[in-house]
């Protein structure tokens, strides 16, 4: 394999694995949206409770941004 071709394999990959990615990601917003009643938030969060700081830190993330959204939504103030 040529160096070149070496190259476009590679980018390839990648661009396929930071596609898949954001699908990912953007499935995970979808379905962490659906938390939006108080019951439904106490569920997720007692589901989170289980997990380490570490593998729920991606999930606080968006969980985090998506309240920024509502509240921007909703004409309040941060």
């Amino acid at each position: 394999m040529s160096p070149v071709t070496s190259t476009i394999t590679t980018l390839r990959s990648t661009l396929a694995h930071r596609r898949s990615a954001h699908r990912a990601r953007t499935q995970l917003q979808r379905d962490l949206a659906g938390y939006d009643t108080p019951s439904a938030r106490r569920e997720l969060d007692a589901i989170l409770a289980r997990h380490t700081a570490e593998e729920i830190a991606p999930i606080e993330r968006i969980l985090s941004q998506q309240s920024v959204g509502r509240t921007r939504r909703a004409g309040g103030s941060l």
